[in-house]
């Protein structure tokens, strides 16, 4: 489908500022909404929702259905009275512009244990029945994480044969068992869909869209590979025989190693990719627009060996291609799609894209350099595209901007009229501007570009992790009244 001119800002709701150590889904979300629409912005993007497993990252999680407890707001729950009004308070002192998953969860996990204790002793309401009744993925994600607590985090392929495998007399008996904290998992679903709903329908009240992320792979660490063993290439004893990543690339001269399993797309055939239409119909009740990660892994992806050490030692592989967007769009009508088409893009992904006429994406950090091919250049992108100054997955721009090389600032100044004697929050306006002026219908500009910030606030070194990691957080007064009318005078000004 093709979308309407609109900017907006990518922001994860972790990034959030609040007095708790990580942004939640309470009222500095609101208050960005608010500076959304007083910037005359139509988009919000976040990264995926789901509970982040090995390296905190929101693509590597536990459920590719379930939300992140993490992002409950403590706050709505003492509203809702299931929290005292001082239990938790003062919060810890938490670092204001990271954050410290760990500390986190040990300052939340209580108190939202506490508040559970508190919903169970209630009535509990219609909503929460209608939520258990129609969240077909949540008795497999509870018992998993139940089950992953009673075996101390341990991945689900070294727990016991028996309930490893899911022999129907062990998963009896863990239910009957483990029933309070399968239950205590039941209600942090509940708890965040409700929150979540709440922040889409008062962002959608003022005009905000929600672009949401569906990551192409799931982690082998998940409550989907134990459920679903014979739709991902597992082995036996529930590892991967073979797992994704990508080939030697602009991000790293040995590949990314991802070590997600691959999927056995034959089985996930027979029944319509079911599996995959209960993720998109989920998601498409969360957010407005789905963000397809690594779309061309459904042209062809990259399968590497397990047990290597490095992607290089991969070859490419053909997926399901047209017919699984055939049938996932015939079981669930159009879907409002963007294809992250990033990477090494043949002509048989550019012609799966455009068969649904799926909008891809314009990075500017990687086209504006002096060795890029004219036809590739900001004013040549197509309308129906969507146009990013970086992603979650680059630098900053005031951080790219600080490591161009000679031959490519020298291009950068000549292509942007500059003088060479512009400040870094200057090139990074102008930028700004180059990607909301431009033909593509949609813009959307990394929160950290919006403040003009250095390398200290990206997001993610692809590749790597832990380190910094997923950590960066903005805080209370950098959105100032200045910004917010120099972002809607350039929106107005560049008709979106």
């Amino acid at each position: 489908m093709k979308f309407p001119r609109q900017s907006g800002i990518l922001l994860h709701l972790t990034s959030l500022p609040s007095p708790y150590g990580i942004g939640d889904l309470g009222r500095p979300a609101r208050r960005f909404v608010d500076f959304l629409s007083r910037s005359r912005q139509r988009l919000w993007q976040v990264l995926p929702l789901h509970p982040p497993g090995y390296g905190e990252s929101p693509f590597q999680c536990f459920s590719a259905f379930a939300g992140n407890p993490l992002l409950i707001s403590l706050d709505m729950l003492r509203d809702e009275g299931l929290l005292a009004a001082q239990d938790g308070l003062p919060p810890p002192d938490l670092a204001d512009g990271r954050v410290e998953f760990n500390r986190v969860r040990q300052y939340k996990e209580p108190l939202l244990r506490q508040a559970f204790a508190v919903f169970q002793h209630g009535r509990k309401p219609c909503q929460y029945h209608q939520f258990m009744a129609e969240a077909h993925w949540l008795p497999d994600y509870a018992l998993f994480m139940a089950l992953k607590h009673y075996y101390g985090g341990l991945p689900w392929n070294r727990w016991e044969q028996p309930v490893a495998r899911r022999q129907r007399k062990a998963l009896q008996h863990y239910r009957q068992m483990l029933r309070e904290e399968i239950n205590y998992q039941c209600f942090l679903q509940y708890i965040f869909f409700t929150q979540w709903r709440q922040l889409k329908k008062y962002a959608n009240d003022r005009g905000i869209k929600i672009i949401g992320d569906l990551p192409i792979f799931i982690s082998c660490d998940s409550s989907d590979a134990w459920a679903n063993p014979q739709l991902f290439e597992l082995d036996k004893d529930g590892n991967p025989t073979r797992v994704a990543g990508v080939p030697p690339d602009y991000f790293s001269a040995t590949g990314q190693l991802w070590g997600n399993p691959h999927y056995r797309w034959a089985a996930m055939a027979r029944d319509d990719y079911l599996w995959w239409r209960q993720r998109f119909k989920l998601l498409l009740d969360t957010v407005d627009i789905i963000r397809i990660d690594h779309f061309r892994g459904f042209e062809a992806y990259w399968e590497i060996p397990a047990g290597e050490t490095t992607a290089v030692n991969g070859r490419w592989v053909k997926g399901p291609g047209k017919k699984f967007f055939a049938t996932v769009i015939r079981h669930l009508g159009n879907i409002p799609v963007i294809a992250e088409d990033l990477g090494v893009i043949t002509p048989e992904v550019v012609r799966l894209k455009e068969c649904f006429n799926f909008p891809g994406m314009k990075i500017l950090q990687f086209n504006l350099h002096s060795h890029e091919k004219e036809e590739f250049l900001p004013h040549h992108y197509e309308a129906n595209s969507v146009v990013y100054t970086g992603t979650h997955d680059n630098d900053t721009t005031v951080g790219w901007y600080s490591k161009l090389l000679p031959g490519d600032l020298a291009f950068l100044r000549r292509y942007l009229g500059l003088r060479g004697n512009e400040t870094a929050e200057e090139i990074c306006w102008q930028l700004i501007a180059t990607a909301l002026g431009c033909r593509s219908n949609l813009a959307v500009i990394p929160l950290q570009d919006i403040l003009c910030l250095n390398s200290e606030a990206r997001m993610n070194y692809p590749g790597t992790v832990g380190g910094s990691n997923w950590q960066w957080r903005f805080q209370h007064g950098q959105l100032t009244p200045d910004i917010t009318e120099k972002l809607a005078a350039l929106t107005t000004a560049t008709g979106r």
